[in-house]
């Protein structure tokens, strides 16, 4: 078995940090935007007057951000190269975002927002495996260009975890000669809804609360009639983007419809692997962060004339996590290397639990030593002036989001107790 990384990825990591030094640092230090990282940074992004929106500056300057790492060829080193892309494997993307999170909070990788110097466009795979031809030429090109904006509504008031019981629905509707779909319900969560041109929204067209099966996505123009943001959700971590919207007689044409009707949870089913061993990958550099910080500040500390790191009760909390820090950094590459190896069908069956394994520990191991780091640093830790607090208030949000640990969990107990996967 050989560990070592291909010597073309180290060679990449490289070039992204010679990348950054070049372009991202500068930007990220002119103009004081560095009150958009330092202790400032949740005042200098919300705009508490519109209701807590992310303010328009802070959004230019990741879209600057994002357009220079475009023109450099690394926005899009996962996407296929007929899009410009490099075809950046699963092991390469895992290694690249670890390594972009464990540099700490920054320009080059905001993990808030998922901004991303090495992006991620999961609905634009999407659309390309399960759109039509008309829905590839009109989405796709805007998707990847930032000229469009896709946002998800699949989660409701009453209904998170359990997507197949949604209760918005959508009936057939003929409206000046056209035939189309009539839409009625709530959705939470419509992340980035204020910039959206389209909502995926998904509805229930046929059968029984709990199937799969009968649920119809539509790409709804944001500008619709009858579509409106109720309110957006003010979240341990401002800004927000997360809004409720309320869908009262909203039409849209049949051919709205993505993915086929009564089959549209693919699309929500299509990206769940990669988006969650990317995060797991985020998450885990984002411990190591807080875990390399704390050694640092440990040794530097010297309080009763000697230093802080001397001190069992220092030591040990920090060696258990950089222990699991090492033992969740081989499972996620090892999981991500198998990945790269067969069909998304085959993922489902076969690593469907170990995806789950990674994304859940990861996301708890990062709350754990962002905690750590507070206690270690004390009071200066507890402070906005160390990127902890940030830190942990940021990751606190994926034990719930993405498929909350419990959801996770269930998955691995299903393919260990034979419930479901390749033993069933």
């Amino acid at each position: 078995m050989d560990f070592d990384l291909p010597a073309d990825l180290v060679a990449y990591l490289a070039e992204l940090d010679a990348f950054i030094a070049a372009e991202i640092a500068p930007l990220e230090a002119a103009d004081d935007n560095i009150r958009f990282f330092d202790h400032r940074r949740e005042w200098a992004r919300t705009d508490f007057e519109a209701g807590g929106l992310p303010r328009a500056d802070w959004e230019a300057l990741l879209a600057e951000a994002r357009r220079r790492a475009d023109a450099a060829g690394h926005y899009r080193f996962a996407l296929p190269r007929e899009w410009g892309g490099q075809d950046g494997s699963h092991l390469a993307m895992t290694v690249i975002r670890e390594h972009l999170a464990a540099r700490g909070l920054g320009l080059h990788n905001d993990l808030q927002t998922e901004h991303s110097i090495v992006g991620n466009q999961p609905l634009a795979l999407a659309l390309r495996d399960f759109g039509t031809p008309e829905q590839r030429e009109a989405f796709i090109p805007g998707l990847l260009a930032g000229r469009l904006r896709m946002s998800f509504g699949l989660t409701e008031p009453e209904h998170g975890s359990d997507a197949t019981h949604m209760e918005t629905r959508a009936v057939p509707e003929v409206r000046g000669g056209v035939a189309g779909w009539r839409i009625d319900g709530e959705k939470m969560w419509t992340t980035g809804m204020h910039t959206a041109s389209h909502c995926l929204t998904f509805a229930r067209t046929s059968g029984e609360a709990g199937q799969a099966r009968g649920i119809t996505a539509f790409a709804v123009p944001t500008d619709t009639a009858g579509l409106k943001v109720e309110e957006y959700l003010w979240t341990f971590n401002m800004p927000t983007d997360h809004p409720r919207v309320s869908f009262t007689d909203v039409w849209v044409p049949s051919d709205a419809i993505v993915a086929g009707l009564d089959t549209g949870l693919r699309v929500a089913q299509h990206f769940v692997h990669e988006n969650r061993i990317r995060q797991a990958a985020s998450s885990l550099g984002a411990a190591d962060f807080c875990v390399r910080e704390s050694v640092a500040y440990a040794n530097a500390r010297k309080p009763f004339g000697k230093p802080l790191s001397v001190n069992q009760g220092i030591q040990f909390p920090l060696v258990e996590l950089a222990t699991q820090i090492e033992m969740l950094r081989l499972l996620i590459r090892k999981t991500a290397w198998e990945m790269d190896r067969m069909p998304k069908p085959e993922v489902e069956k076969k690593l469907s639990d170990r995806v789950s394994m990674c994304n859940y520990w990861a996301n708890r191991l990062c709350c754990e030593a962002a905690d750590r780091a507070m206690q270690v640093h004390g009071g200066l830790g507890y402070s906005r002036h160390k990127p902890f607090e940030h830190i942990y208030r940021h990751h606190r949000r994926y034990r719930i989001t993405e498929g909350s640990e419990e959801i996770q969990m269930r998955k691995v107990a299903g393919h260990l107790f034979g419930f479901m996967g390749a033993t069933r």
